[in-house]
């Protein structure tokens, strides 16, 4: 990171983001004491939009994926002591002040817990656009069982300091998403 980005960072301001009565259950689940409006909406919309990936995909893995795609990045900008913008907390983590919390650790994390879940009717890609550029990001994608990554939707916290940001593949303007090789 350059140091005008440094600059403009400093102008634009950083905070300490810290999310309220979210933890792992004793089993390892993520939990919300209590979803915002906000964060109701979201999973409610994103299982709508999982399930309408395919003929044959199945409305509770979708509620599961999307409450836990929404409640579990919290959990890790929590244990992660996250900063905002993310470009800043990157800029944390290369420099070793932070544990974790770049992109691709996103992707990592939530792409091992939606693993747990042995889904039968979803696939779970790592995807990534921009390679081997400055701008490079990965994130997870979901699609129908079978179906390419392109026929996905995009869940990526990182874009939001843990508030997740979702989307059809194909309406991610921002990334032209590719599977990571």
């Amino acid at each position: 990171m350059g140091l005008l980005s440094i600059f403009s960072l400093s102008i634009v301001g950083c905070a300490h983001v810290h999310y309220d009565d979210v933890y792992l259950s004793p089993d390892g689940k993520p939990f919300a004491k209590k979803l915002t409006q906000e964060q109701q909406d979201s999973i409610n919309k994103l299982r709508l939009a999982l399930i309408a990936l395919g003929d044959n995909t199945s409305a509770v893995e979708a509620e599961s994926i999307a409450y836990d795609a929404v409640v579990y990045p919290l959990i890790l900008a929590n244990k992660w002591d996250l900063m905002s913008p993310p470009q800043y907390h990157n800029m944390l983590v290369n420099a070793g002040k932070r544990p974790r919390g770049l992109c691709y650790q996103w992707a990592e994390d939530l792409t091992a817990l939606m693993r747990k879940k042995n889904l039968r009717t979803f696939d779970l890609h790592h995807g990534m656009a921009f390679r081997h550029t400055k701008d490079e990001h990965n994130s997870l994608i979901v699609s129908a069982k079978g179906d390419d990554l392109s026929k996905g939707i995009v869940l990526d916290p990182w874009r939001f300091s843990g508030v997740l940001y979702w989307s059809k593949v194909a309406d991610d303007k921002k990334h032209p998403w590719i599977k990571f090789k």
